[in-house]
């Protein structure tokens, strides 16, 4: 199977997950994540757009793939919880701790992940790894402070490099971080988070997933955490 094969194929399984959900008066409401898994889970899901009061977006762009299939995208503010986040990941360990933010989405992702009771990540077999770190770790920074937060996360053994040309929803920057092993994802996670200028890491250990559907040559395989 080609990877745009195995990203259907997972987005096809998320689907039961929303609708198993029970439909409230109004309409479900939903998290949606960012990147190129989640865009065919939001092809799936405008057939079941007359369940839906709505969702809650992690980005521009799928926020606007949501309206082109006439679901409507609420603001974050406007809601208290979300029974359901489905997103993706680009490392996902055996403990459902993840590295996000190959998209640039990864401060939204982890905003829309805090208000969901349940986060489902779609992801293809690649995605799959014993320790976090070879994925380049996303650290979102305010542009003032990237110099300063480099030097930082240097000092932490990666080495930083700013993301050429990229500048997120939210008008910052995004330093990648080669060559880490992350032993311990909440630990660094709550350590980087803490430096200033720094908006978030793409380390989502406190807001983990609960469950990977995980597609392979063999299917998809549903990891519980």
């Amino acid at each position: 199977m080609t990877q745009d094969e195995l990203k259907k194929l997972v987005a096809k399984a998320a689907i039961s997950h929303v609708t198993e959900l029970p439909v409230p008066p109004g309409g479900l409401v939903l998290g949606v994540g960012t990147g190129s898994t989640v865009n065919f889970f939001i092809d799936e899901l405008a057939v079941l757009r007359d369940r839906l009061a709505g969702a809650v977006s992690s980005s521009e762009r799928s926020s606007e793939r949501l309206r082109g299939h006439g679901i409507a995208v609420l603001d974050g503010n406007a809601v208290e919880r979300v029974p359901l986040y489905i997103d993706g990941a680009d490392e996902i360990d055996g403990n459902g701790h993840m590295i996000k933010g190959g998209g640039a989405a990864l401060t939204r992702e982890k905003i829309v992940a805090d208000l969901a009771d349940r986060f489902v990540c779609i992801a293809d077999e690649s995605k799959r790894v014993e320790q976090l770190g070879r994925f380049p770790l996303p650290v979102e920074v305010i542009p003032m402070a990237s110099s300063q937060v480099m030097r930082a996360l240097a000092r932490l053994g990666g080495r930083p490099e700013l993301r050429a040309g990229v500048v997120t929803d939210n008008g910052n920057v995004i330093v990648d971080v080669h060559g880490l092993r992350i032993a311990d994802p909440a630990a660094m996670e709550a350590e980087i988070n803490q430096w200033p200028g720094v908006v978030c890491v793409g380390i989502f250990a406190r807001n983990k997933a609960d469950v990977c559907l995980l597609g392979g040559a063999g299917g998809v395989q549903t990891l519980v955490f």
